[in-house]
């Protein structure tokens, strides 16, 4: 007998409350065979995928299936399975393990990857795991994330931040010829250097791995939609790109480096370093950046509530999300580094506060 299993599985807070779902469908889709979803308790989204995975082998197999086709809609799972992709997280291999101990039972079995909308049916069953681990107290020892607290479950954590937080992953792109001589690159299209799609590649690989990202928006520039379409093709994802996360314009400064602009312009240049309001010669001012790419985040924040989003934008975009989350003054754009392929993360939450993750790793691309 043919069956086809569909499985996914999320976390909110990943980790966080985590749970999943399976069905098992006749070979031609039309009928439900079984289905199944469990609340497992603080999980990552990997994990959760898997142990999705796992429950509709269990099933597949209690029917007495001989041929399954898996659809999920985690690239990082079906890659893994397929034998593409290497398993560097200890957890993960422990799962695959199982997975494919359980998976030798059947005569033929194939792993195809389909998107979101194409697997609803297991989804509504991981959601509602989700929904019953959010309840469940966290086990002794261990602390539930307060971006997954209820706001009536009892007083909000050391931030006091409530509700649950809508992460956003700022990678910056790859490497261009511009940035690898250190000069102004604001609206020019440089493509990526063969060192920066490596760098794209790598981010890409880490994210994927990662896991959990619901959405891929990117800069309309070509170095940040080059990296954003590498990870969006790991993650299985299409990319959407906003305009407001363009970098900003240099006006007559592009292209020169941060010398032979302050040779041409010496008191403009000056006070641009300390003023963000003034603006470089038929340029744009930080203000002006701030503004548009504030525009850009509550947009992203009202339309994938509580979810992880990855931004691929560039050096300054980043810095002004990263500037809100922390409520910094501007002095903080002028002392923040941030590396070419970095990734930092920023949290915003539905009262209106904010946290910082992380900034400028780079681990991933060594």
């Amino acid at each position: 007998m043919k069956v086809i299993i569909e499985a996914d599985g999320g976390s909110r807070g990943n980790p966080g409350p985590a749970g999943y779902g399976s069905v098992v469908w006749t070979a031609d889709r039309s009928t439900v065979l079984a289905e199944s979803k469990q609340a497992i308790g603080i999980a990552t989204n990997n994990v959760a995928e898997y142990r999705g995975l796992i429950a509709g082998l269990a099933e597949a197999a209690e029917l007495g299936a001989t041929e399954v086709a898996v659809l999920m809609d985690s690239k990082l799972v079906v890659e893994q399975m397929s034998g593409r992709w290497q398993i560097k997280h200890p957890d993960l291999r422990e799962l695959n393990a199982e997975a494919r101990a359980r998976a030798s039972h059947f005569d033929r079995i194939s792993y195809r990857w389909i998107p979101r909308a194409e697997n609803s049916h297991a989804d509504r069953l991981a959601n509602e795991a989700m929904d019953a681990a959010a309840q469940q107290p966290a086990p002794a020892g261990q602390v539930s994330p307060p971006s997954v607290v209820p706001e009536t479950t009892g007083p909000p954590g050391w931030t006091g931040a409530r509700g649950t937080a809508t992460r956003l992953l700022l990678l910056r792109h790859g490497q261009t010829e511009l940035s690898a001589q250190r000069r102004y690159s604001g609206r020019g299209n440089p493509a990526l250097t063969d060192v920066g799609r490596g760098q794209a590649d790598a981010a890409a690989r880490y994210l994927a791995e990662r896991g959990g990202i619901a959405a891929v928006i990117s800069s309309p520039l070509q170095r940040s939609y080059d990296t954003a379409t590498a990870a969006g093709k790991a993650l299985g994802l299409d990319v959407a790109v906003d305009d407001n996360l363009i970098e900003t314009d240099f006006g007559a400064w592009e292209g020169l480096t941060f010398g032979e602009a302050a040779d041409r312009d010496p008191d403009l240049h000056r006070r641009w370093l300390r003023d963000t309001s003034a603006e470089p010669p038929g340029g744009e001012s930080f203000d002006s950046v701030n503004e548009r790419v504030c525009r850009a985040r509550d947009r992203i924040v009202a339309e994938y509530d509580g979810s992880t989003v990855l931004l691929v934008s560039h050096v300054t975009p980043i810095k002004m999300l990263l500037r809100e989350a922390l409520d910094a003054g501007p002095a903080i754009l002028y002392r923040l580094h941030l590396d070419l392929a970095s990734l930092s993360i920023a949290e915003f939450y539905p009262d209106g506060a904010s946290s910082v993750r992380l900034v400028n790793q780079t681990a991933y691309l060594s």
